[in-house]
């Protein structure tokens, strides 16, 4: 079992950065792919950014590479989501996720946070 706390969300005008946090509880945190997704207003949830257990290897969507970085910090069970150069497309609620296995569904994840928002405006 992995519980998720996410932290960090805010509102921000275009072009500014704003740093996720999600905390993690459980001993087996380093086991699981971590990952970010975002559910915008009548918008299904969509992947952003996943880890895997080292972080050596990463996925970003294509509508954030370059301006999302995704670490991960083991020994604090923490996940982490740098956004910058935000644009107002970026709004959403933002969830950490947890999985097994390398996946970017969303239906493959089977732990989430409860989310926090993101609020860019230009």
């Amino acid at each position: 079992q992995v519980q998720l706390v996410e932290s960090g969300g805010g509102s921000v005008q275009a072009g500014g950065s704003l740093r996720l946090s999600c905390a993690a509880s459980g001993r087996t945190f380093s086991s699981y792919v971590m990952g970010w997704f975002r559910q915008a207003p009548g918008k299904e949830r969509d992947v952003v950014a996943l880890i895997r257990f080292s972080g050596a290897r990463t996925y970003y969507a294509e509508s954030v590479k370059g301006r999302f970085t995704i670490t991960r910090d083991n020994a604090k069970n923490t996940v982490y989501l740098q956004m910058n150069l935000l644009k107002p497309e970026d709004t959403a609620v933002y969830y950490c996720a947890a999985a097994s296995d390398w996946r970017t569904s969303v239906s493959d994840y089977d732990y989430w946070g409860q989310g926090t928002q993101v609020t860019v405006s230009s």
